[in-house]
């Protein structure tokens, strides 16, 4: 039979240590970051509306309705898609400009 009682004490858990960059953002950072995601969220935007164009000017396929509903289906997520990467590097780099203005105002603490 096993011991029900554990031999090794488990009343006092041990931190978990994460391997993380321990510098600090910088506003140079912010702003590089900023203009990568900015460059990344035009090339959504441009494929978005390259897309949107390409799906307006195709009929959907009229021989029956369940390739109808299908087709309907994978242009809608494919669009869908494209507009959630645009949104989310626009949000992206919307935060890293205000952080990179937030550092460039912020005091620095004495040493």
């Amino acid at each position: 039979m096993v011991n029900p009682t554990p031999t090794e004490d488990t009343s006092s858990p041990k931190p978990i240590q994460l391997v993380a960059d321990e510098t600090p953002p910088t506003p140079l950072k912010c702003f590089t970051g900023a203009l990568f995601s900015g460059a990344l969220g035009i090339a959504a935007y441009s494929m978005t509306l390259s897309i949107h164009s390409t799906f307006a000017n195709k009929p959907l396929p009229t021989g029956s309705p369940f390739a109808a509903n299908i087709a309907s289906a994978v242009r809608t997520l494919v669009l869908g898609v494209s507009a959630l990467a645009m949104v989310t590097l626009g949000i992206a780099t919307l935060g890293l400009v205000a952080l990179g203005i937030q550092l460039l105002f912020q005091r620095k603490p004495a040493e």
